[in-house]
């Protein structure tokens, strides 16, 4: 089994980190290319970049800030935001980029991901998945939550692992900065209906919450923000604590 790894997910507005709750309520929480900066002092596995306004706005991923980051990083980076053909993939794998996430556009054109797959490779395509629960069910939405897609989430899935995609990037937007644990039935769904690896979102409050997730899970990760915005913690102690409690996390 492939060792769990820590992916601090940082979002981008207007060329600034910001952090919210629940897709809503962002605040500024610096300046992405220190962040990116200080997290690989702390050898984090991987990190993540999304351009949450990128869709809305119909353009693409702040390609400058991201070059910038990409400078400062020696580890993993993926990043989203804005990405709808080849083109765009290919341009962000030529300015840094490990990996690409793909959300609003996976719903309609299963063509990119397969084509991306076929020409980067699998290992290069995240499909990220935005989800909350209503009336009991979980509904899937694009474009930072402001659009309900009406398909099921594992019919989705199913048809992002036809399709190519190498992980699923699975977010619940009502753990959205909440800082209260991860959503554990929804992680559990996922992995019981589909052979991809997961990397679960939403919900990182205290170390805990991480080693709950791993130990009642088959997540392959965790992504994560507040728990390092909003406080003393780090990815170094994170790593620490999970190793004491039984967590086969990556070695660095």
């Amino acid at each position: 089994m492939l060792k769990q790894r820590l992916i601090p997910t940082l979002l981008l507005r207007n060329g600034r980190m910001v952090k919210g709750k629940q897709f809503t309520d962002y605040r500024d929480t610096g300046d992405p290319v220190y962040a990116s900066r200080v997290y690989n002092a702390q050898y984090v596995d991987e990190l993540a970049f999304l351009d949450i306004d990128a869709t809305n706005e119909n353009r693409s991923t702040n390609r400058d800030v991201i070059a910038r980051v990409s400078k400062e990083c020696f580890m993993p980076l993926s990043i989203g935001g804005g990405i709808r053909t080849i083109d765009d993939i290919r341009e962000l794998l030529l300015i840094g980029a490990d990996k690409v996430i793909i959300n609003s556009a996976a719903y309609q054109d299963h063509k990119l991901i397969r084509d991306g797959a076929e020409k980067f490779g699998s290992q290069c395509i995240i499909v990220g998945i935005d989800v909350r629960k209503v009336n009991g069910e979980y509904k899937l939405y694009r474009n930072s939550g402001r659009e309900e897609i009406n398909i099921s989430l594992v019919e989705h899935m199913n048809n992002m692992e036809k399709s190519g995609a190498g992980e699923l990037f699975i977010n619940n937007i009502d753990r959205d900065g909440e800082m209260n644990g991860y959503d554990l039935e929804l992680l559990s769904l996922v992995n019981k209906n589909t052979n991809l690896p997961i990397i679960g979102c939403g919900g990182a409050g205290n170390f805990k919450h991480l080693a709950d997730a791993y130990k009642t899970t088959q997540v392959s990760a965790l992504a994560m923000a507040s728990i390092f915005h909003f406080g003393d913690n780090n990815p170094i102690r994170a790593r620490a604590y999970l190793k004491n409690n039984g967590v086969k996390i990556k070695e660095i």
